[in-house]
């Protein structure tokens, strides 16, 4: 398969192409690069890529209309997986337009693009954000995803409702899937795991957000990856439950759908810094802080859907995850001993 692969110098983006390229796949990664973090990390990712010889890279960013037209129209390709998208959901208070530019007129050059070349199946990331202020525990993909809570999330579910017009209109089979805070190796700097690993190697507090009453659905990036590739593998199709008299999010009668990817499993926030402790061999000095502006208390896949469709779902320790992370991170900035300075 010859598969367009967005974000492909993102933490998630890299991972999917290694995989996809080790099973003989061709990809075609695209990325901008921008600073929204470390940009010599997103290199470093791409410099794991770059020698594989089914793979080239393409600097480029999603808003840029012609560009994408003609990438679509010169490529011609079979696959699309989207990844690639102004993440942050706290960055999103401070910068809205960096999320329509890229979530919103970078996904309709996306669906253009695929709509135009006939790509035969468009799998994008949607996010556990657009449960919103929901409560009830877990999110199901049946629920009403009415209430965001931040722009991001709002970008995210027009997303899914972008997808389901396409998939409606022009017949474009299209597969949302909502990551469920994805931790690993190569992760990002923004993501709790990477802030509180390094801050607690440098023997700074870490901020503890709504004084540790938090729990988070954490899902780890091979379960992730494992997850895209399968579902990518499966085109969507309609429901043949889908009843218009009693309309139900998780279905519908044009090839589209929608699943939860996450470890079904949430862990306290606090658990989760005991967890990093214990891999660091260090005790984190925590100060306690309120909930932050976009952010929601709790987060709780269920991952049925995704189970009867693709036959898997995550299911990664966090201990074993964690632990693997901090492996890496010592790795990549040699850190030798427990509790040396970057």
């Amino acid at each position: 398969m010859k598969i367009l692969l967005t974000g492909a110098a993102g933490f998630i983006g890299m991972n999917t192409a290694q995989r996809l390229l080790a099973r003989g796949d061709e990809v075609v990664g695209l990325d901008n690069l921008n600073d929204y973090y470390d940009v010599k990390l997103k290199e470093n990712r791409l410099k794991r890529l770059l020698p594989e010889a089914g793979f080239r890279f393409l600097k480029m960013d999603l808003a840029d209309r012609q560009g994408m037209e003609k990438l679509f129209t010169t490529e011609k390709f079979d696959r699309v997986i989207h990844l690639a998208a102004q993440a942050g959901v706290r960055y999103s208070l401070e910068n809205p337009h960096a999320y329509i530019d890229s979530n919103l007129v970078g996904f309709t050059h996306i669906l253009e693009g695929c709509r135009q070349s006939k790509v035969q199946h468009l799998v994008y990331a949607s996010s556990s954000s657009v449960y919103g202020g929901n409560t009830k525990m877990p999110f199901s993909e049946h629920d009403s995803v009415d209430h965001p809570v931040s722009l991001y999330a709002a970008t995210k579910k027009a997303n899914e409702l972008m997808a389901h017009t396409y998939s409606h209109l022009y017949g474009l089979p299209t597969t949302g899937l909502r990551f469920f805070t994805v931790y690993g190796p190569w992760g990002r700097p923004d993501m709790a795991l990477f802030l509180f690993t390094k801050a607690i190697l440098e023997d700074r507090p870490i901020q503890v957000f709504n004084h540790g009453h938090m729990q988070r659905d954490f899902t780890y990036v091979d379960d992730i990856v494992e997850g895209i590739v399968r579902v990518t593998d499966r085109t969507a199709t309609a429901h043949t439950s889908y009843d218009p008299l009693r309309a139900d999010p998780a279905t519908s009668n044009a090839p589209y759908r929608v699943f939860n990817i996450g470890n079904n499993h949430p862990v306290a926030l606090l658990d989760f810094i005991a967890c990093i402790e214990q891999a660091l061999g260090k005790t984190a000095d925590k100060k306690m802080k309120p909930l932050q502006e976009g952010d929601v208390p709790a987060t709780y896949a269920n991952t049925e859907a995704l189970k009867e469709w693709v036959g898997f779902v995550p299911a990664t320790p966090i201990q074993q995850g964690v632990a693997s992370f901090v492996a890496w991170y010592r790795d990549y900035y040699a850190l030798k001993e427990p509790g040396l300075r970057l």
